[in-house]
């Protein structure tokens, strides 16, 4: 513990300690009936104490100094994944973890997780993740860890992995040893499997579609490979494929026609060879969402902007929706009646004025506003943002999610992923969401969260409207792509943008509609709700029921909670199978009812990959400074992590300030400094 001054001038110290001596000189230098030690004594306190209360007034501060011992950490992350069951040769013995924790001892600290899609705490050993993202699991460990010692990471995996990006580049970023323990078996085995299928979700209804087939087999030279495709269990296609060596992959195209409307399942199986390891991958089963026609989308404009390209590219990542792109000086020969939606994009009063027919009609409308639209007629034209802008200058303005929004649903990922994209431009001043509005994305000014409306969505007299404040999703387009490889976040936004706006297109007074027709395994059911009353306004008074029946006859029954001025329900995962619902409600002494169908998709990701990925799991060690070990040397591992003199205990400083008036022990010192001088004082009859 040491004084330091801050501001103060350190001769503070010497006038405060001749105050205190000036002080005791003053008060004992007239004869008093003491002895003279007595008298020294009595001096020497009234100094110190003096001298004490003087520093108190100067105020120093005290600094301290600790030391924190940091164990190194063991952090273990065991692969919980299907396929660890379903193709592990090599396995773990049961409490090895514990083991290698009694041989580490007291001088590690070890943390056991689990992963399969996402990191779980503690190891598992029921095997039973439907998907593997191994660079998940490794930037999670390293986010929750952050500026902690990590000694070293263990990763028991047998290298395969079907989401996320490959680990290795993942890996670099932990700044720590990685000691991978290899799973599973690298030997090929005489197996048949379907490792990939592409294809479109959507079709359209007469006409033809490709199915992409990856059919791979090993072990199997001289056999044949038969293919067949059934329709809701009627064959519609079959093959046979010559397997012409012990390794044989082939791409497969197969035509199929979409001969029915709605949601159609398709089960592409090949037949089983003798002997075959497996039989689970030999199956895959895919849903086509037939359609009637696509919903035409009108996309307005006066100047080109690469806005616009992005705008048509992401809503027709959606099948149901074909985007015409044209200048509002070529409306006229235009047929409005076609469009289920408007979009207009940073237009001029004179446009607007263009415009009256689409304005007053029915028809839903998405404003965008930016630098280049005239604000008062944007302000004009529709009643969910006001914006209030004096000078021509702008702002930048990054989105801010609202967790209260609910006519529509994005997944967590896409709102993480949109909040952490660069800034939209937008025109600088103030701006106001009316009272009916939903706002979806409030505006972050640098790191000022503010009010501002970034997206808005309002319903007037039953037509919905949208209104975007800002421009530049070219940038929020290609951020994603350099930061995520893809353009998934921006798709979903603009494409639930317009399917939002134009669910109620058909003007049906009651509508359930699903957050999409196909779920995968494990995956939560959304549905949404809206009833709309006489002057088709959105109401959410009444209660809706929901009933959910499996084609094995289980029904499950739900209760839409009030979300807004709609309904929602997250029905959680229900079993793999195809399911109709049935909605119903009353107004009044109206009964309305809505019916439909989802599927819930069985995930077969784990059964694509059988033979371990052992050179991935050598290189994530080696480039760590790590090593790749085998199940049968786990024994080594406490003897590795003790020998590696980068694993050590680290020793962190921690200084504080500390005023000395707050220090109490000062306060019980002059107590009992002052209390000692009065008992002696009186003792020697003084008092």
């Amino acid at each position: 513990m040491s004084f330091t001054w801050g501001s103060v001038s350190g001769w503070w110290l010497p006038a405060c300690l001749v105050l205190g001596l000036l002080y005791a000189w003053l008060m004992y230098r007239q004869p008093v009936q003491l002895v003279k030690s007595m008298r020294y004594i009595l001096f020497a306190l009234r100094a110190v104490v003096v001298s004490f209360l003087a520093l108190l007034l100067v105020s120093p501060l005290v600094r301290s100094i600790t030391y924190q011992p940091q164990k190194p950490l063991v952090l273990i992350a065991q692969d919980n994944s299907e396929s660890i069951k379903l193709f592990g040769k090599n396995a773990l013995r049961g409490g090895w973890e514990e083991s290698l924790k009694k041989e580490l001892g007291n001088d590690y600290e070890v943390h056991e997780f689990h992963f399969d899609k996402d990191l779980k705490d503690s190891l598992s050993t029921r095997f039973d993740g439907k998907q593997t993202d191994i660079s998940n699991a490794l930037h999670q460990l390293n986010e929750r860890f952050v500026n902690r010692n990590i000694g070293a990471l263990v990763l028991a995996t047998d290298g395969l992995y079907n989401l996320g990006t490959d680990p290795q580049y993942e890996a670099r970023n932990i700044k720590t040893n990685i000691y991978t323990i290899a799973l599973g078996d690298t030997v090929p085995r005489r197996d048949l499997l379907l490792s990939n299928v592409n294809y479109n979700k959507t079709a359209f209804l007469g006409n033809d579609f490709e199915v992409e087939i990856l059919a791979e087999a090993y072990q199997s030279a001289g056999e044949n490979m038969h293919l067949t495709i059934t329709e809701d269990g009627r064959q519609v296609h079959t093959q046979n494929i010559s397997i012409a060596s012990a390794a044989f992959k082939k791409v497969i195209p197969v035509k199929l026609n979409a001969g029915k409307k709605g949601i159609r399942k398709f089960t592409i199986s090949l037949a089983p060879v003798k002997n075959e390891l497996s039989v689970q991958n030999n199956t895959e089963t895919i849903y086509i969402d037939v359609l009637d026609a696509r919903q035409k989308v009108l996309l307005l404009y006066d100047g080109v902007n690469p806005d616009i390209s992005v705008l048509k590219q992401a809503i027709e990542s959606n099948k149901n929706f074909e985007v015409k792109t044209s200048l509002v000086s070529d409306v006229a020969s235009i047929k409005m009646a076609d469009y289920s939606l408007a979009i207009l994009y940073q237009l001029s009063a004179s446009s607007y004025g263009k415009l009256q027919t689409l304005l007053q009609s029915k028809t839903p409308i998405w404003f965008i506003a930016g630098t280049q639209a005239d604000l008062q007629a944007f302000n004009n034209a529709q009643k969910a943002v006001k914006i209030n802008a004096g000078r021509q200058e702008v702002q930048e303005a990054f989105a801010q999610p609202v967790s209260t929004f609910s006519a529509f649903t994005l997944t967590d990922p896409t709102r993480d992923k949109i909040s952490k994209l660069p800034p939209l431009v937008s025109p600088f001043g103030s701006y106001e969401a009316s009272g009916t509005a939903s706002v979806l994305f409030k505006q972050k000014i640098g790191n000022v969260e503010t009010n501002y409306p970034l997206l808005a969505f309002n319903d007037e007299a039953g037509r919905k409207i949208a209104a975007l404040t800002g421009e530049g999703l070219w940038r929020w387009q290609l951020a994603e792509y350099r930061e995520f490889g893809n353009h998934h976040a921006v798709e979903e936004l603009l494409s639930q943008t317009v399917q939002y706006l134009t669910a109620n297109a058909n003007r049906q007074r009651f509508r359930v509609y699903a957050a999409k027709n196909v779920f995968d395994e494990g995956e939560n059911v959304l549905l949404n709700a809206e009833l709309y009353n006489d002057a088709l306004e959105l109401i959410n008074t009444p209660d809706v029921k929901i009933n959910l029946k499996s084609r094995s006859g289980k029904s499950y029954s739900f209760l839409f909670t009030r979300s807004g001025q709609s309904y929602q329900l997250n029905a959680g995962a229900l079993p793999v199978g195809e399911y109709s619902y049935l909605a119903t409600t009353a107004n009044g002494k109206q009964a309305f009812t809505a019916n439909g169908q989802i599927t819930i998709k069985q995930l077969n990701l784990e059964t694509r990959q059988s033979t371990a990925n052992h050179g991935l799991l050598r290189n994530m060690a080696a480039q760590s400074g790590g090593q790749m070990l085998l199940p049968s040397q786990i024994g080594k591992l406490a003897g590795l992590i003790r020998k590696n003199e980068n694993i050590k205990t680290v020793v962190y400083e921690d200084k504080r300030y500390t005023d000395l008036v707050d220090m109490k022990w000062v306060f019980v010192l002059i107590l009992l400094l002052l209390s000692a001088e009065w008992f002696l004082r009186k003792r020697e009859g003084e008092i």
